[in-house]
């Protein structure tokens, strides 16, 4: 008897070893992962300026810019995590660097623009595009704050209230997309994103742009009570604005009439309920934020991949893998899971992050410019000839999910 005691014993000690070396192998490869996702951005991503490069033409072997203000911003922020889960004080180093960049784009030489942010979108949209900022400076706020310099908020904030001050549509509680870099005027007909849409409504023109959640950060930088009102107007107008399916369908780049959605835009509009909702506990907030994650998890495939193009009845189009989505889908059910109501999104986690560890180039691949990259693929065509590019949008959105799975994971076992 006491032989079958001591052997059972034995067995779980045994059992429990295997576990914990096994979970702690686990850790190790996500971390690596981290890693090589930050390689990626600080030797591969952020060229001599300290910009991103944005999308790597997989035929031509040649980067192409891609609104690269909001993608900066982006990098940075994944930078930051990758910093505060490793401590290697070069991410951050580079973080500034990107930053710099960014604060130069500060428009200081032309009074109609005067404290805007020359962000340029790109890929035949020359104009400066509200989101083209917003998207990113989640990411420059971050910088300040974890840098301990102000000029990065400072930059942002005087871009932010020049949006306001100038884009705003209070009574619809939307903001106008586009400003002519030249003259200065907002553009409110016409948008350039609907080329061949002649008939165009106002929400063909301004949306309710909380992507970023721009205001909520330039409120707690500042404490003025304006921007919060502000950025409780948008969570409010994102509730009215929403789809039954969970989604904003009037709104581009999401197309209503041929029922798509955009893998990342609805995510943007969540991130920023689920920050209305920490600020204000308004449970309403957390529910439109569930909504829309429960319609990600129904377009994430069993194995994690998430597609550049989802349609609201669910088909998809396989031409494009978005890594990105699959990051920020991720980072976005943990914070559900952390406030209670998201218990069903644990399997889509843990398909996210399975989906990102086997989905990165390896830092050793023989073609440089793919070295530590998350995936993540556009497949489009451009004067009969196919435009194929790794963007990277999926290593910013990578580290961000790595990280946060780390302290969702492991954090309050090590306490």
């Amino acid at each position: 008897m006491k032989k079958c005691f001591f052997a059972l014993i034995l067995i779980l000690f045994i059992s429990n070893n295997i576990f914990s070396q096994s979970d702690s192998n686990k850790k190790e490869e996500i971390i690596q992962a981290l890693k090589d996702a930050a390689f990626n951005a600080t030797e591969v991503l952020l060229d001599e300026d300290g910009k991103s490069r944005c999308d790597y033409n997989l035929i031509e072997g040649k980067w192409y810019f891609y609104e690269p203000p909001w993608h900066t911003g982006q990098l940075i922020y994944g930078l930051l995590e990758a910093y505060k889960i490793t401590k290697n004080e070069y991410y951050l180093e580079q973080a500034k660097r990107a930053g710099d960049w960014w604060c130069s784009l500060e428009i200081k030489d032309n009074p109609k623009l005067n404290g805007m942010l020359n962000a340029i979108h790109g890929d035949g949209i020359e104009n400066i595009v509200f989101a083209t900022i917003s998207d990113g400076t989640n990411g420059i706020f971050e910088l300040a704050r974890v840098s301990k310099d102000n000029k990065y908020a400072e930059v942002a904030t005087r871009a932010g209230e020049w949006m306001l001050n100038n884009m705003y549509v209070p009574e619809h509680k939307i903001f106008y997309d586009n400003v002519d870099p030249v003259t200065g005027e907002v553009m409110k007909q016409n948008s350039p994103f609907w080329k061949d849409k002649k008939e165009q409504t106002l929400f063909d023109v301004a949306r309710p742009n909380n992507e970023g959640y721009l205001f909520l950060d330039m409120y707690k930088f500042t404490k003025n009570e304006k921007y919060k009102k502000i950025f409780i107007d948008l969570c409010e107008s994102l509730v009215e604005k929403q789809g039954p399916e969970g989604l904003w369908m009037d709104f581009m780049p999401n197309d209503k009439a041929e029922g798509s959605y955009h893998p990342r835009f609805n995510l943007w509009y969540a991130e920023s309920l689920i920050k209305g909702y920490e600020l204000t506990k308004d449970k309403r907030y957390l529910d439109a934020a569930k909504k829309t994650l429960l319609m990600f998890a129904k377009a994430q495939k069993k194995d994690g991949t998430i597609y550049y193009v989802n349609y609201i009845d669910g088909r998809y189009n396989e031409n494009s893998i978005t890594g990105s989505a699959t990051a920020f889908a991720g980072l976005l059910w943990i914070q559900l899971i952390k406030y209670g109501v998201g218990d069903e999104f644990i399997p889509n986690v843990e398909q996210s992050l399975n989906w990102i560890v086997k989905n990165q180039f390896s830092v050793n691949h023989p073609d440089p410019n793919l070295r530590g990259a998350v995936i993540d693929t556009r497949t489009r065509r451009k004067s009969g000839k196919v435009w194929l590019t790794q963007r990277d949008v999926g290593t910013a959105f990578g580290m961000r999910f790595l990280a946060d799975y780390l302290n969702y994971k492991y954090s309050s076992n090590e306490k």
